[in-house]
């Protein structure tokens, strides 16, 4: 666990078309200790979804992808990514909404 890091739990399953926006709201807070843990819940859109988020990924490195072999459900995707979680505080965030600045 990492002193004041805030752990941002994202489900995704076919969130292709809203992901970016939903990062990018992430990414515009004022508070900048964070990571935030994108699980792809085994979407069926030919990988859409983790291309999306794997633009992010690459110049962000609080923004991590994890990459389920087997859909669980969007509870299932939460507990996965807790498991690698970092942060003392956790918050969730589905992969279609947005926070305000």
């Amino acid at each position: 666990m990492t002193q004041n890091l805030v752990s941002i739990i994202t489900p995704m399953y076919k969130g292709a078309a809203f992901v970016g926006e939903t990062v990018r709201s992430v990414q515009a807070q004022t508070y900048p200790n964070w990571e935030m843990i994108i699980i792809d819940d085994c979407s069926p859109d030919d990988g859409a979804g983790i291309a999306e988020v794997r633009k992010y990924t690459e110049k962000d490195k609080r923004i991590k992808l994890i990459a389920s072999p087997v859909n669980k459900g969007s509870s299932g995707a939460r507990n996965i990514a807790l498991r690698e979680a970092q942060g003392r505080y956790i918050t969730f965030l589905d992969s279609d909404d947005i926070w305000s600045s």
